[in-house]
């Protein structure tokens, strides 16, 4: 049953909105700043030939609890234009400073910026994939995002993270089907090894660790952008550009990430940072070819705030403690969420 056009949201209504300029375009439509009354909102104008995406995204963002710091903020959704020539509009928070991957190719990061971009994007990931009964707007399901990218993370004023874009995200709520779970959707760079197998099986945490894969490359871009470590600072590449280009193909990704098992660089030098070397050691757990071996969001989470209390205790006189208290930190136990 197609439900139709949502009825105009009221946070709308009437109001004039008025578009400024395209800042992005993606797999689904382009994102405009626009003016509404007297703020700007982000708009992301998709063609009719993606309702599925536009629908989706809408009933994602409509379910119970989607009000989140870390998830970016939904306004409303509408049809727009005439019956033969119908554009599909979502509105949501405008962040000036866009996607981390726009950030990062533009911007190198600190060890505090690189903390706080980290957790607050994996409390954003955790939150979705939480099962929530008895919030007052009733029983927020776990949800998987299937496209977790840096693009797909978008950066507010003061560097908190949020994630955007649920076009692919499914909902698990007990006792339905999760819907369409087409198992080779997303992007292909960020494709975890067994749905580039075609070997996943349909079950909710086997969709939560390959956000989690997914995840462990974004975090992989963050420390390659990281000034903390005494060493170079890599110009900005996505992931496995470096083994095999911009526009890899399915085999390519086939080829490197499972069959030779590669994942991108971690510098020898990171290592030499105390906080960088724990970063490093919570990425592996999250690229794990062995989904199960895989970190929670709610795990990095803790790791990263544990990361930054780690490193802002030691200053260079404490190099010989350092080694010590690293050794000696008890991580969280790995399965913290899932």
């Amino acid at each position: 049953m197609d439900p139709g056009p949502p009825p105009p949201s009221p946070l709308l209504g009437l109001k004039p909105l008025q578009l400024l300029e395209v800042k992005a375009r993606g797999r689904f439509g382009c994102v405009w700043k626009a003016q509404l009354l007297n703020e700007y909102v982000a708009v992301k104008i998709f063609p009719i030939q993606d309702k599925q995406s536009w629908q989706n995204e809408y009933e994602v963002y409509s379910l119970p609890g989607m009000k989140h710091e870390n998830i970016l903020q939904f306004i409303g959704a509408e049809k727009r234009g005439t019956s033969v020539d119908v554009d599909l509009w979502l509105i949501t928070a405008f962040h000036e400073k866009g996607s981390l991957s726009d950030f990062l190719k533009a911007n190198v990061v600190s060890w505090n910026e690189l903390c706080h971009i980290a957790e607050t994007m994996a409390r954003g990931l955790a939150y979705l994939h939480e099962d929530i009964p008895g919030l007052k707007d009733g029983h927020k399901p776990a949800i998987s995002h299937r496209d977790i990218k840096s693009k797909n993370v978008l950066l507010k004023n003061n560097l908190t993270a949020c994630i955007a874009d649920f076009g692919l995200a499914l909902k698990f709520e007990a006792g339905k089907s999760a819907g369409d779970t087409h198992g080779q959707v997303g992007t292909r760079r960020y494709m975890a090894p067994e749905v580039l197998e075609g070997a996943i099986n349909f079950q909710r945490d086997a969709f939560l660790r390959i956000d989690m894969y997914a995840m462990g490359l974004v975090l992989w871009e963050l420390a390659s952008r990281c000034t903390a470590a005494d060493g170079p600072v890599d110009e900005y590449m996505l992931p496995f550009e470096e083994e095999i280009g911009q526009h890899p193909s399915l085999e390519d990704m086939q080829e490197v990430v499972v069959h030779k098992k590669k994942r991108p660089v971690l510098r020898d030098y990171w290592q030499k940072h105390a906080g960088m070397a724990m970063l490093c050691e919570t990425i592996e757990e999250c690229w794990d070819h062995d989904a199960e071996a895989r970190l929670s969001a709610g795990c990095v989470g803790e790791r990263i705030t544990q990361m930054q209390r780690l490193t802002n205790i030691i200053t260079t006189e404490d190099i010989v403690t350092v080694v010590t208290m690293v050794t000696n930190v008890d991580f969280p136990p790995k399965e913290s969420s899932l």
